[in-house]
């Protein structure tokens, strides 16, 4: 492994445990990581599962997946707000004095979204299992449900970062992030896509949010996937890679 390559992923693991630490000494962003998708999944699938009828579906079984990207939507917040929290506080020029990658400084932020992420996501299939959530999937779809969380809690993560890049202020930052909140709702999420308007029905199909959500619920569930696995990373792959030259430009316009 070359010299740079060896520094960016020591910078990346220096600016991730640093972001994690902070995370940590945080008790809202802890409180949001826990507590919030605990109360949105006992939510949904209490009170509104019991007004809910959704053919041929358990309705916990149905609203795992939207529940999921709507925790990682509003945990991702934090990644917006601590990126924007540190280009405001003067840490970003205290970096610039050091032999530090750029890359790294971002990535760090992104990693420690990551976490977080997926702590709220377990925490929902907890939940989930408690309330009556009973997946079907085997060990190879579990695997492959694993990965696709996993690049879409990176890919949130590096869009809360750009959010924060962008933004002026750290509420500004949160506000930004506010859409990845609203989407599941709009989609497969909590209804199928065929019982919504004509209107609606063609922003939920042509939206990345219900194909992540289909293929969710057809691993777990032992469904047809079709494909909605294709289409799910084929939005990640792409919203990774224009979000992170988008963030690393704007990160060195700002730090020029």
């Amino acid at each position: 492994m070359s010299k740079p390559k060896r520094s960016l992923i020591s910078d990346s693991w220096t600016m991730f445990t640093r972001c994690l630490c902070i995370s940590l000494r945080n008790p809202e962003a802890i409180l949001v990581a826990t507590i919030v998708p605990f109360v949105l999944m006992l939510l949904f699938g209490t009170i509104f599962g019991s007004i809910s009828d959704i053919e041929n579906f358990n309705y916990i079984d149905f609203i795992v997946p939207g529940i999921i990207l709507q925790s990682i939507g509003q945990a991702s917040q934090y990644s917006a707000m601590n990126v924007a929290s540190d280009m405001k506080t003067g840490i970003i020029d205290r970096f610039r004095t050091m032999s530090i990658s750029k890359s790294a400084v971002l990535m760090g932020h992104t990693l420690a979204g990551v976490v977080r992420n997926t702590i709220s996501t377990v925490i929902i299939f907890l939940t989930a299992l408690l309330l009556g959530f009973r997946p079907q999937g085997s060990f190879v779809d579990w695997c492959i449900v694993a990965g696709l969380l996993i690049v879409v809690n990176f890919t949130v993560s590096l869009l809360g970062v750009l959010c924060g890049l962008l933004s002026r202020t750290v509420d500004g930052a949160s506000s930004l992030m506010l859409p990845l909140f609203i989407l599941p709702f709009v989609s497969s999420g909590f209804a199928p896509v065929e019982s919504l308007s004509s209107s609606i029905r063609w922003f939920a199909k042509a939206q990345p949010m219900t194909p992540i959500i289909n293929s969710i619920r057809s691993l777990t569930l032992d469904l047809p996937l079709n494909n909605d696995l294709l289409l799910a990373l084929t939005w990640c792959i792409g919203i990774i890679i224009v979000a992170y030259f988008c963030s690393l430009q704007v990160y060195k316009r700002k730090t020029s």
